[in-house]
């Protein structure tokens, strides 16, 4: 009995040395973070001494409307993002999982470009392109008669003009990851489907969709966490305008911590971004446990 505890320590000490250069970066730039941001957002600093404040930094946010005004964007990019990837991707791979190899190569390749390419360059581009002055999309409104436009400069159309420019360079990995999803799909299924005569939009109601729900509930957790620390597209297409129209909590937050010297209330600001990721991701990781 004793020669088999040994044993049995001797085998779970070797798994955990194996995993422990994992477990302490995990604890250093994940875990740590958190504790000292929940603690940092009751502070008040100034780059040479703390004070302890309670939550006054809170106060601060729940007074401030332009915080508000971030949170609505947020979650209005957050939906937005969400059901338009999902969307999309799945009616792209549903309808060429089970086409030619090469034509569904082509397809990946096509759609996973500008995941590959740098948020930054995309930025640029899309900037470029969007130029009221001397861009491309500017030059096209002109020429069919419809006088300057000026997408980023309007209220009413900035924020669906980013989603969209996001959404354009994310998608492809969703479409990725439910292409080989659905080649999984055991093909047992296809035929017995076909003997009874179902539709296409049969099998993919009926097994594409449920088959490849563990993809959808992964591509959308990911998608939520991205578009919460989403920052570079803001900055370089926008800069949080006009009169706050397109600010995020991840732009409100480095607002605070690198423009206005208010560390405290940026930390705030990051706890409540981690309490929001926590509790829409929780249930969807939950449900995707129980699905195993």
């Amino acid at each position: 009995m004793k020669l088999r505890r040994n044993i049995y320590a001797k085998e779970n000490m070797t798994g955990y040395l194996f995993i422990l250069p994992q477990m302490l970066v995990f604890l250093m730039f994940l875990v740590y973070p958190i504790f000292e941001g929940i603690r940092l957002s009751m502070y008040r600093i100034n780059y040479q001494n703390e004070k302890f404040v309670g939550f006054e930094n809170y106060m601060i946010l729940f007074n401030d409307p332009v915080f508000f005004k971030a949170l609505i964007n947020t979650v209005v990019f957050v939906v937005f993002i969400v059901i338009l990837t999902v969307g999309f991707a799945l009616f792209v791979a549903s309808a060429v999982f089970d086409k030619n190899a090469r034509y569904v190569s082509f397809i990946r390749g096509s759609y996973y470009i500008p995941v590959m390419v740098s948020m930054v360059v995309m930025s640029m581009v899309w900037s470029f392109l969007l130029n009221p002055a001397n861009g491309l999309i500017s030059y096209f409104a002109r020429d069919m008669g419809l006088g300057a436009i000026n997408l980023l400069g309007n209220p009413k159309t900035v924020m669906p003009v980013i989603i969209f420019v996001t959404f354009a360079t994310n998608v492809g990995q969703a479409i990725i990851l439910y292409i080989a999803a659905m080649i999984g799909v055991p093909k047992d299924l296809f035929e017995a489907a076909e003997v009874d005569g179902a539709s296409r939009w049969q099998v993919i109601r009926k097994i594409l969709i449920p088959s490849v729900k563990p993809t959808t509930v992964y591509i959308t957790i990911i998608n939520i966490i991205a578009v919460l620390k989403i920052f570079v597209v803001i900055q370089l297409l926008t800069g949080g305008g006009p009169n706050n129209a397109s600010v995020t909590l991840m732009y409100y937050l480095y607002n605070n911590a690198f423009k206005y010297n208010q560390l405290g209330v940026a930390s705030a600001v990051g706890v409540i971004m981690f309490v929001i990721t926590l509790l829409l991701s929780v249930p969807q990781l939950k449900s995707m446990l129980q699905d195993k």
